[in-house]
């Protein structure tokens, strides 16, 4: 399950996000967190190894907390997911070139490069990182730094959103009933 929860950004909101996820007896799998396009306005997007049930009580759960405005469960909408890894690679003058082919079909990039390693920066699904990773194996990783999935819903942004009260925050047409 995939959810985009947006929070205020104030100090200890992850710590309380967190420790719901812990006290619930959920393993969160990713969680990446950033700013929004909305000033003093935070992102979360949190991957959890659950059940259909389980991600509702999640999500009413998220809501209880003081500081979070919305949450999403885009597990099932048409999205864009992606992660980001960066991987040092073993390279001597004999293995450069491939690993630099290697990189090409990956649509990855090559960001530093010495003569001793290569720096690959990708982004992508996450199984065409692993993928990559698996390849890059054979040539020995020295070090890697990933990301966690990061999603976004296809489309336009909903016309309406639902804030932590579950009141609609937009009240154009009062005709079309929204539940949380």
């Amino acid at each position: 399950m995939t959810l985009v929860v947006q929070v205020e950004n104030k100090p200890g909101v992850l710590n309380r996000v967190a420790s719901l996820f812990r006290r619930r007896g959920f393993n969160i799998e990713s969680l990446t967190v950033g700013h929004t396009e909305k000033p003093g306005v935070s992102r979360m997007t949190i991957v959890v190894d659950t059940d259909e049930a389980g991600a509702l009580r999640i999500e009413a759960n998220l809501y209880k907390l003081v500081h979070v405005q919305r949450v999403e469960n885009v597990t099932s909408t048409p999205s864009v997911f992606r992660d980001l890894a960066m991987i040092k690679v073993a390279a001597t003058p004999e293995t450069r070139a491939e690993i630099m082919q290697l990189t090409h079909v990956f649509r990855a990039r090559i960001v530093d490069v010495n003569s001793e390693s290569l720096v690959i920066e990708t982004t992508g699904a996450e199984d065409k990182i692993d993928g990559l990773v698996e390849i890059l194996r054979g040539y020995g990783i020295l070090e890697m730094a990933r990301t966690g999935r990061v999603a976004m819903t296809r489309g336009p942004r909903p016309e309406a959103s639902a804030n932590a009260s579950g009141q609609d925050d937009s009240l154009e047409d009062e005709s079309v009933s929204y539940s949380v």
